[in-house]
Order: C-alpha cells, then structure tokens, then sequence
C-alpha cells in the first residue's frame, strides 16, 4: 500500500501540505525490512513510557535484526514476555525500564532468557 508523503513540514506552524505532495511511500518498505521475521505486538504497562511507548502502542518487531546495547527488545524472561531497553556489559545483561517507577531486571544464570526480537517501529494510536 503506497501513502503519499508531503516532504518535509514545519512544526512551527500550518501549512497546506497537500499541494506539495513529493512522492509516495510504501510503509512496508521502510518499516518492514524482513517481512518474514516481522510481527506486531501491543505494549501493556507502562515501564516504557520514557521510550515513546504508552499502553496499547502497537510495536513492529524483527527477529532478523541483532539486538545491540541500547536496543529496545520484546525478550522472554522465564516464560513471561517483556518489553525493555537492552543492557549488556562485560559479564552482565540487563533489561532496563524507561520508567522510574520500575526497576531493572538483571538476566542472572539459571533464568531462561531469550530476545524474540527488536523494536524497529512504536505506531502510537490517536486518542479516542
């Protein structure tokens, strides 16, 4: 599906963007890079929020892409999935909330921990 893209507008102030219309986009192609290791998931809770991620944002995710140090990952920790920013150092990994209210979970040995896959996308719904 190919959406049409208006360029580059001002924050600053409105502007009547449709005469201007530059090209058109296909989301897939630039959201979806490996379509076959692609899902969409919803976040729930709200240790994400100081990631842009509110309850109920629809995440594309890729289980394609490596996740590196600072990666926001949906990762399963004993069973029970979570979606967190990724922390490794030297010997330690670490899943960290964008909320201070929540604490960071520390991947310790004898937990089962797995990343299914890496954040590429947050689509954050419009308000009722």
């Amino acid at each position: 599906m190919l959406i049409a893209c208006y360029g580059f507008i001002p924050a600053g102030f409105t502007s009547i963007a449709s005469d201007y219309q530059e090209e058109a986009i296909d989301l897939n192609r630039h959201i979806i890079e490996h379509p076959t290791a692609t899902f969409f998931c919803r976040a729930e809770g709200e240790s994400m929020i100081g990631a842009h991620i509110p309850p109920n944002a629809l995440l594309v995710v890729d289980r394609a892409l490596k996740p590196k140090n600072g990666s926001i990952v949906v990762a399963v920790i004993d069973g029970e999935f979570t979606i967190k920013r990724l922390e490794k150092k030297m010997n330690s990994i670490r899943l960290l909330p964008e909320n201070p209210k929540y604490q960071p979970i520390e991947i310790t040995e004898g937990m089962s921990f797995e990343v299914w896959g890496v954040v590429r996308a947050i689509v954050i719904d419009k308000p009722e």
